[in-house]
């Protein structure tokens, strides 16, 4: 049951990342595709965090997985995958 409440708020907090980051980067995308690249810009936002002296932190996480967000949909503009 934890995992799958636990896969839940990752899909959620993935929507949001991914719409914040759809919003700075002035993408039109789908719910899908917000998740998508929330999911994946968590995941690279907390390989950057980790790697910089900052202290962990729920708005810190937020921060950087939009930050990943933004540079995934950066990455598939450059790649020609998705919309504008």
């Amino acid at each position: 049951m934890d995992f799958i409440i636990s896969i839940l708020i990752t899909i959620v907090i993935g929507a949001v990342v991914g719409w914040v980051a759809g919003i700075i980067m002035g993408s039109s995308g789908s719910l899908l595709r917000n998740i998508i690249c929330g999911i994946l810009g968590g995941f690279l936002g907390g390989i950057i965090g980790g790697l910089l002296p900052f202290g962990g932190g729920m708005i810190i996480g937020f921060i950087f997985a939009v930050i990943g967000a933004c540079i995934v949909i950066a990455i598939a503009r450059v790649l020609k995958i998705g919309g504008r």
